[in-house]
């Protein structure tokens, strides 16, 4: 499985990140310029509704749990999430995907321990970055391109206001058990990567190794890679 697994930027190939995690998603390309003039005002009902979403995400400032995900072109890969508001996240794929990703709140890392390579990204042009902020705030930070609900489940497409990240990110929100089940991240291609959540757990003690990035030049990035990467204090 390729980079483009669990939140995409705009880059290609090997200098592209995979879609950003835990990310569920619909609908298809997304063209900068016309996705600010043609949203749609949201009725009352509409507006409450991501509120909701938004209050789930303010809800906590910490979360652990367990993801499943699929590829764009269906692969399936199992693992570890770690969240620490602002900005801070960690990936850790189920061996043998070898592919471990951290955010430091600046800048995102993707470690290949097959390879023994680290690729690194802005947080800043990545999708998740619009549910990483310390205070979430949908309405405002977001353009809301459609609502929808399925029996439980209340499922919002965003696109980034100040459109900087190509594409769509949806999430999939379980009102009755009141948490985030899925989100989606669609990059400009079109293309999906599902991120599924489960066994929830917020506000938990995590260790600040989870989240430190080595990035050469940057003094506040002073420990080994590997070291970084192969945190196991939870």
């Amino acid at each position: 499985m390729n980079r483009k697994d669990a939140f995409h930027t705009p880059r290609i190939t090997r200098r592209r990140l995979l879609s950003g995690a835990t990310a569920a998603i619909t609908a298809g390309v997304w063209f900068k310029s016309a996705g600010a003039a043609f949203a749609r005002a949201l009725s009352r009902e509409e507006r409450a509704a991501v509120q909701r979403i938004s209050d789930f995400f303010n809800s906590f400032t910490t979360l652990k749990g367990e993801f499943t995900q699929i590829s764009p072109r269906g692969r399936v890969s199992t693992g570890k999430v770690f969240i620490a508001k602002p900005g801070r996240m960690r990936f850790e794929y189920t061996p043998p995907h070898p592919l471990v990703i951290v955010s430091d709140g600046s800048w995102v890392a993707v470690r290949n321990n097959r390879k023994d390579t680290v690729d690194y990204y802005p947080l800043s042009q990545t999708p998740l970055r619009m549910i990483l902020r310390k205070r979430v705030d949908l309405l405002r930070d977001t353009i809301v391109k459609s609502v929808e609900r399925r029996d439980d489940l209340l499922i919002v497409t965003l696109q980034d206001r100040k459109g900087d990240i190509p594409g769509q990110l949806i999430l999939v929100y379980d009102e009755r058990r009141k948490q985030l089940q899925q989100w989606i991240v669609v990059d400009g291609q079109g293309r999906r990567t599902t991120v599924t959540l489960s066994g929830l757990e917020p506000n938990v003690k995590l260790s600040a190794n989870l989240f430190r990035v080595k990035r050469k030049g940057l003094k506040a990035y002073e420990n080994h890679k590997k070291t970084n990467f192969g945190a196991r204090r939870r």
